[in-house]
């Protein structure tokens, strides 16, 4: 019985080889016969997902796949993420792209540069607040890959998200349809994380100081500190409630109350001082951030505030409020000019617009060897007023100006419409350096522009080391030109942006979107 059994085996391995040998002399099918014709196969499509590696294939070397094979910030773009606020609840974020030879600035901008070349794509959409969003902030860059984002709104509450520095994937999946122009991309490690619900009343202003900190302002007269570890609100700094001096026109506090909040503050390089400037108040706080108490107060001289444009019928408020980059000088904003205090807190010029108008955002900024203030204005443009004035003599009350040395949009760029909020961002090398300024109109309009990191205008007058203020001020020089528009059709409000430099990794046929991090996102930061 055995014996016939071990027969029979061997005469079914002969026939199955037989079998084998008449099936590989012939040609390979490329898949079942559907209707009388042959199926391709899947292999061929390079967006099908890819099986086990076939016996053909098996003495060839796999070609790993990449979702991008150069990354998208070296393919000759500059990508811009910006985050833009509106009176109508809603929180759009989109992504420019810029070509780099737009960011070559020449000296001639007479001639305007095509607009065409940078492309917008949009990031996220959404109503983000039950009332009108009025500031956000960015955290400043880290080692990570993403950054937080803030949002505050009347509606008493701060959003926070996270969001990633990563550019567009260049082949990554087909664009979403949409009812605009643009194209919606879409990237799944931008998320909401959650709400803070510190402040009891509307959200006036918020700062990230460093990558662990969170300052928010209120017009419940509140300055919450919160670490963003955790989102726990460390410490809060309340400021007294100013003493009512009467009710002005179209103010908004409640029927008995007084006009109260924190319109500003500022934190000092060492992050050991803060300024604050507030409503109903005509005075300036110092606090010491070491111990969270007052540290002294500065109120505004009558004759300071007419030289700053605060006539006799102006609040006389502090609107603004910033440190220069050294913190040995602030400078207060006011509705129409602003002053130049030094660390004795004693006025050493003021800045006035020409002609006169409303000033809205202002920044600090170095252009070349000199340091420079920059405010967005009601009739669209931004001024740069030089910081460098000469000392005013000993008991003279006429305070000293500081020269507007630049200007950049307004009738010359054909441009009325106030900017509400703008950002500076440095681009290139520490060699050639170039500024790319992002503006926001209440019209919806975001504009980005670009300009040389030096002034003809600024450096020119340091050379006048005997006549530091001219008699007779020239015009400021028209300085930028404009690289890119895009309509919102939103009334913005606040604006916030970066450069997206982060990598991409991941597979492009699995459609993953990993990321490639310096640090793991769920890792504790330092406070």
């Amino acid at each position: 019985m055995a014996k016939d059994t071990a027969v029979a085996v061997t005469g079914k391995r002969k026939r199955d080889d037989a079998l084998s040998k008449r099936n590989g002399a012939k040609k390979p099918a490329t898949g079942p016969a559907v209707n009388g014709q042959k199926k391709k196969s899947t292999a061929a499509r390079p967006d099908a997902r890819i099986g086990p590696v076939k016996q053909k294939n098996a003495g060839k070397a796999s070609k790993p796949i990449t979702a991008v094979t150069k990354e998208p910030y070296d393919d000759g773009h500059l990508y811009v993420q910006i985050v833009a606020g509106s009176y109508e609840r809603v929180l759009h974020g989109f992504s420019a792209s810029i070509p780099r030879h737009l960011l070559q600035t020449t000296p001639d901008t007479s001639e305007p540069a095509a607009t065409d070349d940078v492309t917008f794509s949009d990031t996220f959409l959404f109503a983000a607040h039950a009332s009108s969003v009025r500031c956000l902030a960015v955290s400043p860059p880290t080692e990570s890959d993403k950054r937080f984002l803030a949002t505050g709104s009347s509606d008493e509450r701060i959003n926070v998200y996270s969001v990633s520095t990563a550019p567009p994937k260049a082949n990554g999946k087909p664009s979403l349809p949409s009812l605009a122009a643009n194209v919606v991309v879409e990237n799944p490690r931008n998320r909401s994380l959650g709400s803070l619900t510190h402040h009891d009343r509307a959200i006036t202003r918020l700062d990230f100081p460093a990558k662990g900190k969170l300052f928010s302002a209120a017009e419940d007269n509140t300055i919450a500190i919160s670490r963003t570890r955790d989102w726990t609100m460390l410490s809060s700094i309340k400021a007294p409630i100013p003493k009512a001096q009467g009710r002005p026109s179209g103010d908004t506090a409640g029927p008995g109350e007084t006009p109260a909040g924190v319109h500003d503050f500022a934190i000092h390089p060492s992050q050991k001082l803060m300024l604050s400037v507030g409503r109903g108040e005509r005075s300036l706080r110092l606090w010491n951030l070491m111990t969270g108490k007052k540290a002294g107060v500065l109120n505004f001289d009558r004759s300071l505030l007419t030289q700053a444009g605060e006539g006799k019928f102006g609040s006389g408020e502090g609107r603004r409020v910033l440190w220069n980059a050294a913190g040995d000088a602030y400078v207060v904003g006011f509705e129409r000019g602003a002053a130049v205090f030094g660390l004795d807190s004693k006025p050493k010029a003021v800045i006035r617009p020409s002609p006169p108008t409303k000033l809205h955002q202002s920044r600090v900024l170095k252009l070349g060897s000199h340091e420079v203030f920059a405010t967005s204005t009601e009739d669209g443009r931004i001024l740069f007023f030089d910081l460098d004035f000469p000392e005013s003599e000993t008991g003279a009350e006429q305070l000293p100006s500081c020269t507007c040395v630049a200007q950049l949009g307004g009738k010359a760029a054909e441009i009325s419409g106030r900017i509400k909020d703008f950002e500076i961002l440095r681009v290139g090398a520490e060699s050639s350096v170039t500024l790319l300024v992002v503006t926001a109109s209440s019209d919806g309009a975001v504009r980005l522009w670009s300009m040389p990191d030096t002034l003809n205008a600024v450096e020119s007058a340091a050379a006048d080391a005997g006549e530091q203020v001219k008699s007779v001020p020239s015009p400021p020089v028209q300085v930028g030109r404009l690289i890119g528009t895009l309509e919102t059709g939103s009334r913005i409000t606040c604006l916030g942006a970066f450069i997206m430099d982060g990598k991409v990794s991941g597979d492009a046929a699995n459609g993953d979107d990993d990321i490639a991090t310096g640090a793991d996102e769920n890792s504790e930061e330092s406070d």
